[in-house]
């Protein structure tokens, strides 16, 4: 039987599609784009432009939450397929942000969790939901990889100030994790918080993604008084510079002795801030 993955397109499902066919799987890929000469690529959405499936083995979604459990609730899939899902820590370390707009992210994140593992417990279905933190490794986020790319394209490297902590996880841990998952009893049922195996400041982290961007660029240190006058002037600047003072990281060891992944340190190389083909 097959293994569905919804939004194998992203930066994770760049990682997971050789992972799974090294692991002797065989893949159904889906995304919202074709992929021209492969006639296992799908094309469809979530949650209502999904093409009809074949009895499934798993279903992994990389893409939105929400959509894959409004999915699941109105669809019957035949048997009891594996379903694993990305969600994000932003479920929990958004939960009390001064923005509306992500306070409404976390709630969605987490309505969505409980949907999801809802459905799948009344059809028997086992059920795996990752939390990511800030994840990079493919030039496909969205919040690193801007950054360096603008930096590269004006030869200038903002560094903002901040003292909480970050833990970048690289893609490939994630599909290494979703991997374990679909072979682990112990990976059934549960929600796993994974972030990278390195806690950093997010000052240090800027720094450093300065440093392995692979181009010269000049580094433009911006204090925490004009970090202030920003909020005051963009108020949808508010929570992103507040999070710079805040701990957005995960505790893996939940992660680690279930599935025995062990996320890497935070030390990229270029190619982690190219778009991958």
């Amino acid at each position: 039987m097959q293994i569905l993955v919804i939004g194998a397109s992203s930066q994770i499902g760049h990682f997971l599609l050789p992972r799974l066919a090294a692991a002797g799987e065989d893949v159904l890929a889906l995304s919202r784009q074709p992929r021209a000469g492969d006639p296992d690529w799908l094309v469809g959405n979530l949650p209502g432009g999904m093409p009809a499936l074949p009895p499934l083995k798993a279903v992994v979604c990389l893409g939105p939450l929400n959509g894959l459990s409004q999915w699941l609730a109105g669809t019957r899939l035949p048997g009891t397929p594996h379903v694993v899902a990305t969600s994000s820590m932003s479920a929990e370390t958004k939960r009390n942000s001064s923005n509306p707009e992500e306070r409404d992210l976390s709630r969605i994140l987490r309505e969505a969790e409980t949907q999801l593992s809802t459905v799948c417990a009344s059809r028997g279905m086992p059920w795996t939901i990752f939390r990511p933190t800030l994840v990079y490794g493919a030039g496909l986020d969205k919040s690193l990889t801007p950054v360096v790319q603008a930096a590269i394209r004006r030869h200038v490297f903002p560094l903002p100030a901040g003292r909480g902590q970050r833990q970048p996880v690289h893609a490939d841990d994630i599909a290494a994790a979703i991997v374990a998952a679909l072979a682990l009893p112990a990976g059934r049922n549960q929600t796993f918080a994974i972030g990278g195996g390195e806690r950093l400041s997010a000052a240090e982290m800027f720094r450093r993604a300065r440093r392995t961007a692979g181009s010269a660029t000049l580094p433009l240190p911006i204090p925490r008084f004009i970090l202030n006058v920003a909020t005051l002037v963009s108020p949808a600047m508010r929570g992103p510079i507040h999070r710079l003072d805040s701990d957005l990281i995960a505790d893996n060891r939940h992660l680690e002795a279930a599935l025995g992944i062990h996320p890497r340190a935070f030390t990229p190389g270029p190619e982690a801030w190219q778009a991958a083909s």
